[in-house]
């Protein structure tokens, strides 16, 4: 069975950083893109950032400057780096795989998902 586990989620005052992991097993980890979304509530899910099975990048725009996304592959690990939290960044965070990069930016490209993490920026 694939699992994707995220952890490293928590509470953390505004302009606070945060480092999520996502422990993967059961699939071929090296030939996955490894995404981040996030889904506030009443919000859709969002795109916040990938790295490629080449190790490329991605970011959306409005966090570009704020996260850094990195992977581990020899233990199978991708982690996403948040700094200078902001309120609007509470939001459950999940990490998922794709195959597909074309899709690499959308929910729909991806085809294996963790439970998510929930983080909250408050003061």
């Amino acid at each position: 069975q694939v699992q994707l586990v995220e952890s490293g989620g928590g509470f953390v005052q505004p302009g606070g950083s945060l480092r999520l992991s996502c422990a993967a097993s059961g699939l071929p980890f090296r030939s996955y893109h490894m995404g981040w979304f996030r889904q506030a509530p009443g919000a859709v899910r969002e795109f916040v950032g990938v790295v490629t099975r080449s190790n490329n990048t991605l970011y959306a725009n409005s966090l570009k400057d704020r996260i850094s996304i990195s992977r581990d592959n020899t233990k199978e690990t991708v982690f996403l780096q948040m700094n200078g939290l902001k309120p609007e960044d509470t939001a459950v965070y999940y990490c998922a795989a794709s195959r597909a990069i074309s899709t690499i930016m959308t929910t729909e490209g991806y085809e294996y998902w963790g439970q998510g993490t929930q983080v909250t920026v408050s003061s």
